[in-house]
């Protein structure tokens, strides 16, 4: 398989090509929050790029997940936290989800040919099915407003590992070099590894600290978020 990842969304351009299999990663913490939501029984989660057209959801009567900035919006029913996403509050229920950084990933790269969300608490059920479906595979790291952070290249380098234990790795780029090196360095203990991390400080000036242990937790769903181009909307893919 051709392996790659971009850092950041600003450069997915110079990375995508047609027929791609893309993994759009914000580590923290907006896919680890959207499998927690599916985790809990959502139905489908409407990524949007703008506040404004999460308040038109909102006023329409949609439940609304939205972030900027590490914090929860004031009008919206949910942040960005998957703690924050209970059955009992949105089982079979959508969801309209916007954050700083991963719904803007999802919009850059929705016309690839799938798109699937993964991150550690998924990151095996997401290798298995870009191996069933795809021939080239795109890490698209979220980043921080189009800069790169270590932890989603850091899920690049973990995914990069575990598929070089499945099948031949074909490296497309040096990034993906940089991400096997970083995992090499943070595998033992990811959490500590992101102490200084500029996210990391950001989710403890926002009191959310206590996401990042479970955002760096591997496997803790089996399921694949995927974008169907079609609705919209992510859905889970059929295992």
């Amino acid at each position: 398989m051709i392996f790659d990842l971009c850092p950041c969304p600003a450069l997915y351009p110079y990375y995508q090509q047609e027929d791609d299999t893309v993994i759009m990663v914000d580590a923290f913490r907006a896919s680890a929050t959207i499998c927690a939501a599916f985790a809990a029984g959502v139905s489908a989660v409407i990524p949007v790029a703008s506040i404004e057209e999460a308040k038109r959801y909102k006023s329409e009567g949609f439940l609304v997940g939205a972030e900027r900035n590490a914090r929860k919006c004031d009008f919206a029913d949910f942040g960005n936290s998957p703690f924050d996403y209970i059955p009992e509050k949105i089982s079979g229920k959508e969801l309209v989800f916007t954050t700083t950084n991963g719904t803007q990933a999802i919009q850059a790269a929705k016309g690839c040919r799938q798109l699937f969300i993964g991150t550690f608490s998924n990151i095996d059920a997401v290798l298995e099915a870009s191996l069933r479906s795809a021939e080239r595979v795109v890490i698209l790291c979220a980043g921080w407003e189009n800069r790169i952070n270590i932890e989603d290249t850091l899920f690049g380098g973990a995914f990069a590992e575990k598929l070089s234990g499945k099948q031949e790795l074909n490296i497309a780029s040096d990034s993906v070099r940089i991400a096997l090196e970083l995992w090499k360095q943070a595998k033992s203990n990811p959490l500590e590894y992101l102490r200084s991390s500029d996210h990391y400080a950001r989710l403890i000036a926002n009191g959310a600290v206590s996401d990042a242990p479970y955002c760096l937790q591997m496997n803790t769903v089996q399921l694949v978020p995927f974008y169907d181009t079609r609705e919209g909307k992510l859905r889970v893919a059929l295992q």
